[in-house]
């Protein structure tokens, strides 16, 4: 999971990003309003971490201006203010949950898994598609027809839990880059290419009827063809 902190203070940063690294997230990080609002408008995040108070353009103008926009990637707001009127200002413009600085790492933490799994429409922690389904805590894959599985490796995984994410809908290679590599990384759309291979074996070793099928041009997207 891709989560986005658009955080000004520097040590908070720091600290949130290793928290959150350590957890297994991928995590980028932005230190003022218009550099947030334009990594949050790529849409590439599962979940956006927005502190009020940044220089530029700060939070709630931001969740604002991205809900105008149809994004809808949830949005934990932090602020050092906990006043009602606050709060209540942040939801409506937008955010889906409000933390209070200061806070513990576990409030954190559980507020950042309820958020997943309302991305994910999951309450459990299997993903579906077709006739695949994708066990979240172990990285296994698995055909629900025939019950053959396998371990999935994390760039696998990822690929696969993003186009389960996206149902029918036809992503490109960059989508997939950024969204697995990250901005900062220099992989390039070979690396989309290689990875894509390695998952549509373990597609094809479980027997699944559900394939990854390039776009000509464009990128990729999954199929399920139950003839």
């Amino acid at each position: 999971m891709r989560i986005l902190l658009v955080e000004d203070e520097t040590r908070m940063a720091q600290a949130l990003c290793e928290i959150l690294r350590l957890e297994k997230y991928e995590v980028d990080h932005c230190a003022n309003g218009p550099d947030g609002l334009a990594a949050i408008e790529s849409n590439i995040y599962d979940i956006v971490i927005l502190d009020v108070m940044l220089p530029g353009i700060n939070g709630y103008k931001i969740a604002k201006r991205v809900r105008s926009q149809g994004i809808a990637t949830p949005i934990l707001m932090l602020t050092a203010r906990s006043e009602l009127d606050d709060k209540v200002t942040g939801l409506d413009c937008g955010a889906d949950d409000y933390l209070t600085k200061p806070f513990m790492t576990r409030e954190l933490l559980a507020r950042l898994r309820a958020l997943g799994r309302r991305t994910l429409g999951t309450t459990d922690c299997t993903l579906s598609f077709g006739d695949i389904a994708l066990d979240t805590s172990t990285l296994m894959l698995s055909c629900i027809t025939n019950g053959q599985s396998i371990r999935l490796s994390e760039k696998e995984y990822r690929i696969l839990e993003y186009l389960i994410a996206n149902g029918s809908r036809v992503l490109t290679r960059e989508q997939l880059a950024v969204k697995i590599w990250g901005f900062e990384s220099e992989a390039e759309y070979n690396n989309v290419e290689v990875y894509m291979s390695f998952t549509r074996k373990k597609l094809a070793f479980v027997e699944a009827k559900t394939e990854i099928k390039a776009v000509r041009g464009i990128g990729y997207e999954l199929r399920y063809d139950d003839v």
